[in-house]
């Protein structure tokens, strides 16, 4: 009989559990090292020995060293002889449990060879800013923009080299719309002529512009529709720009325009409309067309989901008027204001929208009755295998 067919089903999760578990005999928890599937779990137990720890260095398992490097328990002298070991993976793990390591260890791998080591050194937000500084002159771009991305409130001097690099990529990921923190850093007043001029940049420093004439002219009529989202996003666009954006023919502008507070409700209706109208009639672009038009036509037909799913401060912070906003998404940000009366929290509970209701559940539960909860959780459980967040008779 094969013997593989007598091996139990769960065997993996049992021992899955038994590398995990506290009470776990130290002579079993040794035994655990051979299993060849176990992933390194036991190595990432915070009970192991000295001892133990100097065997599975000397076992030189892959998966046990890499389940080592990312034991927050790990001695400083073991982590420093880690970060001498040839396997990158067990490096870079080192790097992603930096919160409690030594800077000696970080000082060791901040010049080490491989790029993936100092990108996640450049990505990690416990790299000591004297040596996350030294990445800046990096050789690989793809590791200054990790850099630019990650390390939003970098010092002014590293984010002005930064956003002056050489390499597009690295100025674009340092003027971005997005950054993988908050806040978004702001760049330097003297540096944003340079950066509106730039192409990769100039989505990223609209926001911060000063809108005179000429620049109001050359945003408004960028061919870049990002651009002229971001200048729709301006919180001193003139309603006159604001208007013609608000027919723009890129529909991912005009719902920039639609999220305005200062957008008229007349106009906000007509973005709505034309928004859904103009995404249902649109063909799917020609095999041949480039990468930027394939692009736009994603965010046009996304633009719809785009409607449905903002989430707007200023409607959370004065609700009231928007819990029978006929736009979901006006009704949702509503539901997330914690300073709602008892009975717009009844109505945004009763919401034909599942959404609504689910968001209005979790800003307040302590206010939902059990029948209540159970209305909510009975049409939650019949809504359309679709999963479009509820019926759609509002949107």
């Amino acid at each position: 009989m094969d013997a593989d067919a007598l091996t139990p089903v769960h065997l993996d999760k049992v021992m899955d559990g038994l590398a995990v578990n506290s009470a776990l005999p130290a002579p079993m928890v040794r035994r655990l090292f051979a299993w060849p599937r176990g992933g390194g779990k036991v190595a990432r137990r915070p009970d192991l020995t000295e001892d133990m720890l100097a065997e599975i260095i000397a076992m030189d398992d892959h998966w046990l060293l890499h389940g080592l490097a990312l034991n927050d328990r790990l001695p400083d002298r073991f982590r420093i002889r880690l970060a001498a070991h040839p396997d990158k993976a067990v490096r870079s793990a080192l790097v992603v449990r930096a919160a409690t390591a030594p800077r000696e260890m970080l000082e060791q791998l901040i010049d080490d060879p491989d790029p993936q080591v100092r990108a996640y050194l450049a990505r990690g937000q416990h790299t000591p800013p004297d040596l996350r500084a030294r990445l800046v002159a990096d050789s690989v771009p793809s590791i200054r923009a990790a850099l630019a991305k990650h390390w939003t409130q970098a010092p002014e001097a590293v984010r002005r080299i930064l956003l002056t690099d050489p390499e597009a990529e690295v100025r674009a990921a340092a003027c971005s719309t997005y950054f993988a923190h908050r806040p978004h850093p702001v760049p330097p007043s003297d540096l944003l002529p340079t950066l509106l001029a730039d192409p990769v940049t100039r989505a990223g420093a609209v926001i911060h512009a000063v809108l005179d004439a000429d620049t109001l002219l050359r945003l408004a009529g960028d061919p870049d529709s990002e651009v002229r989202a971001e200048l729709a996003r301006h919180p001193d666009l003139p309603p006159s720009v604001r208007e013609a954006l608000a027919v723009d023919p890129a529909l991912s502008v005009r719902v920039k325009v639609f999220a305005r507070p200062d957008t008229p409700e007349h106009v906000r209706a007509q973005i709505h409309t034309s928004v859904h109208e103009l995404s249902r009639s649109m063909a799917d672009p020609s095999p041949d067309a480039d990468d930027e038009t394939v692009l736009q036509w994603y965010l046009d037909v996304a633009a719809p989901t785009e409607l449905r799913i903002l989430r707007l401060q200023w409607v959370t912070a004065d609700p009231l008027p928007h819990i029978d906003s006929p736009y979901v998404a006006f009704r949702v940000s509503a539901a997330l204001s914690k300073a709602l009366p008892a009975d717009a929290v009844a109505r945004l509970l009763d919401d034909e929208e599942e959404i609504v209701r689910l968001t209005m559940a979790r800003t307040a539960p302590h206010l939902v009755d059990p029948t209540t909860a159970e209305n909510i959780e009975r049409r939650y459980r019949r809504r359309d295998s679709s999963r479009s967040g509820g019926t759609t008779r509002r949107s």
